[in-house]
């Protein structure tokens, strides 16, 4: 069973830069041990598999180690091969997800994809995630899979080295660390850096999904309701982030470093 390959920089203008993500066009679906070979294969933070169906494609998400329920990069990647590479027809593409239907749509030379919101509560701050991050953040809040940690200064976020075996035993996968902007760019609002080594991603380079929790977040701190976000990991990358009640609209660039076919092996026993 052959299947097309895309590999594309998302959430960047810029060759890269941005974070990489895999996507594979499938014409039906495979194992799941298969899916996960492929993306284990990969060793992307995220590979994107989607299927045609009655009404927009089923999309899945898989990390090195396991399946996701949300993914925003590899979202924008999948929608930027179906606009760029596979010929879609229609000005909207819907994903239907382990975490709902995703709807996502070109305004100019962006894709905008329109996510739930993740709801952020504060809780106490674990003495393995302060170690493990190795500088006290100001505020800890949680999501239902990750932990958010709130500097007061975007140079701390940037300093941060993390120790991710100590951050690998969390409860919570996903570690978030976020300040505003200051100092850091014109017309920036807030950057981020995002960890999960349980997940087999020590740091992601643009994680659309923190920013379901982190714009609401911020845009509630500045009231505002459309902002510019960066997260300043080694690659880099931008977000524009629209916040309206239970949704959050987020938009960015996506260019194609490399398109092939591969074999799926299905068929063959996979380790």
């Amino acid at each position: 069973m052959k299947a097309a390959l895309f590999q594309v920089d998302a959430f960047t203008a810029r060759l890269f830069s941005g974070n990489p993500a895999a996507v594979v066009a499938l014409s039906s679906w495979p194992e799941d041990r298969i899916l996960q070979a492929v993306a284990a294969e990969n060793n992307l933070s995220e590979t994107a598999f989607f299927v045609l169906a009655a009404h927009g494609f089923d999309l899945r998400w898989f990390t090195p180690l396991c399946e996701v329920d949300l993914c925003g990069h590899a979202t924008l990647a999948a929608a930027h091969v179906l606009f760029q590479h596979l010929a879609w027809p229609n000005p909207v593409i819907v994903f239907h997800t382990r975490s709902g239907e995703i709807t996502t749509w070109r305004e100019g030379e962006r894709i905008v994809m329109d996510f739930p919101t993740k709801n952020l509560i504060p809780c106490a701050m674990p003495p393995k995630l302060v170690a493990g991050l190795g500088v006290k953040p100001q505020e800890i809040l949680a999501t239902d899979r990750d932990y958010v940690a709130i500097y007061d200064d975007p140079q701390t976020v940037l300093a941060i080295r993390p120790d991710h075996e100590v951050l690998r035993v969390l409860d919570r996968p996903g570690i978030a660390v976020s300040a505003l902007a200051t100092g850091v760019g014109e017309g920036v609002d807030f950057v981020s850096r995002f960890f999960a080594p349980r997940l087999g991603v020590p740091e992601d380079p643009v994680t659309g999904s923190a920013h379901c929790a982190l714009a609401p977040y911020w845009a509630k701190r500045l009231g505002k309701s459309l902002l510019a976000a960066r997260q300043v990991s080694s690659r880099g990358g931008d977000i524009l982030c629209g916040v309206g009640g239970d949704r959050v609209t987020l938009s960015g660039h996506a260019v194609t470093f490399l398109t092939g076919e591969i074999d799926l092996g299905v068929g063959v026993p996979v380790p």
